[in-house]
């Protein structure tokens, strides 16, 4: 039986959720945020909780990436890398972060080692943004009988790393104490000894170190961003230099709803300032079941950060338009209900489990003065196909026109397809509301196009 984010939402659940932007995925629960800024677009790359894991224990296999240059909509690019890449792995994808670095993309992750015990730092190597990545060294970067003044195996987790203005790059890490190395200009090496800053220093952590650790710099300061406490509230601390000592400040998000973790990341995109979380906010959502959200927030004129509280309204000013006179991937939401997506090595990501009732829907589509006449899909069905009715700026708004899908033999008959629509002007949030006979799935959805002037 279809599990419904998805788990049959109430009837206020399903009304909320039209105007919600958190979580800002909702066709797979997340975990641990990474955002990185390259070029015009953000990357987030996130952990993955698998919904089937076993009772109070994670079950994370991959890394997955979005990109967004709006803010609002998030284009699913699958997962790039897996805890199967690293032979050294005993397959748990704990936090990472990737950076860019001459021309490279580095991966950070975390990890049990099973061929050498206890909690690793790996790093993965690819020449994009997508990958494909692979082991940079064939084994951790740092191990567990390198770092010994935590007295648990598990320290060695939660990378973060960044290059300040001199060149130089810094990792840090930890869980129950805090890590930090300088690394080579190669990003595979580190560069002299580890340091560990005792988590209970109160001049350095607000609250206690507890792991988390995400480290950048912004004007003339650098952050340390880090969870203390369990359950996990996130705090900062600030310094003039990534190597020196760190002054702690206070709360950027207290304890909030039911997941006894969080993980911050904090980015600024086309002049706007994010910070990115989890919770445990979709429906069936717990502690390892969780959700990757965003709060846009300004620092204070002394360059500190205000103190933030969870919200479902999440992103409400769009920094960017979608233009629906290109092909736009299926996988390019704002927001859903009911839906998941899956990866074919031939076709990519693409929507699939949908049934009668879901929706997807994208925000500030920009369907300019002339409007559009024409829309087309590329989807494959197995069963009875359905039909895809395009509204306008809510569920039940103006019907611009209804896609017929039919029977195309087998899942993988991918075909395309077309109808009139209405024309509309201006900018206009999209809901693709799909419907059909039940309970069968009624098809796959790869990707759409509006045409104009014919």
């Amino acid at each position: 039986m279809k599990t419904k984010y998805l788990l049959g939402l109430s009837i206020g659940m399903c009304v909320m959720s039209v105007q919600a932007q958190n979580p800002i995925i909702q066709t797979h629960y997340t975990a641990d945020p990474a955002p990185m800024v390259y070029n015009d677009t953000l990357y987030l790359y996130v952990g993955c909780d698998e919904k089937d894991a076993p009772e109070n224990s994670y079950l994370m296999r991959e890394y997955r990436l979005y990109t967004t240059t709006d803010m609002v909509n998030w284009t699913d690019h699958g997962a790039p890398l897996k805890t199967s890449t690293f032979a050294w792995s005993a397959g748990d994808a704990s936090a990472a972060q990737c950076i860019p670095r001459n021309g490279k993309f580095y991966w950070y992750i975390s990890s049990q080692n099973r061929q050498n015990p206890g909690s690793s730092i790996g790093v993965a190597v690819g020449d994009t943004p997508y990958g494909p990545f692979k082991d940079a060294l064939g084994h951790g970067l740092v191990t567990n009988d390198m770092t010994t003044y935590a007295g648990h195996s598990w320290d060695d987790l939660d990378p973060t790393v960044y290059i300040a203005d001199d060149g130089q790059a810094w990792l840090y890490w930890g869980n129950g104490v805090c890590y930090r190395a300088k690394l080579k200009e190669d990003m595979v090496s580190l560069d002299g000894e580890i340091e560990a800053i005792n988590r209970l220093d109160s001049i350095a952590f607000s609250g206690g170190f507890t792991e988390a650790p995400w480290l950048y710099k912004r004007g003339d300061w650098y952050y340390l961003i880090y969870a203390a406490g369990f359950p996990e509230s996130i705090h900062y601390s600030m310094s003039s230099s990534a190597g020196d000592k760190w002054q702690a400040k206070g709360v950027v998000m207290p304890l909030e709803r039911g997941s006894n973790t969080n993980h911050p990341g904090i980015v600024d995109y086309k002049g706007h300032s994010y910070f990115f979380y989890h919770n445990d906010a979709l429906p069936g959502g717990h502690s390892y079941c969780r959700s990757v959200c965003v709060e846009e927030f300004r620092y204070t004129p002394n360059g500190e950060i205000p103190e933030m509280h969870m919200t479902d309204a999440g992103i409400t000013e769009a920094v960017g338009r979608l233009n629906p006179y290109i092909r736009t991937e299926a996988e390019t939401i704002a927001w859903s209900e009911g839906v998941t997506t899956r990866t074919d090595a031939a076709r990519g990501v693409y929507v699939t489990d949908v049934h009668h009732g879901d929706y997807i829907k994208v925000r500030e589509v920009d369907f300019g003065a002339k409007g559009a006449s024409l829309f087309t899909a590329c989807a494959s069905s197995r069963y009875f196909g359905g039909q895809i009715e395009l509204r306008i700026d809510g569920l039940e708004g103006e019907v611009l026109g209804t896609l017929d899908i039919p029977y195309t033999g087998e899942w993988e008959n991918w075909q395309e397809f077309k109808t009139q629509v209405k024309s509309v002007t201006g900018v206009h949030d999209l809901y693709l509301v799909f419907k059909g006979k039940q309970p069968h799935a009624l098809f796959n959805l790869d990707w759409w196009r509006f045409d104009s002037g014919l």
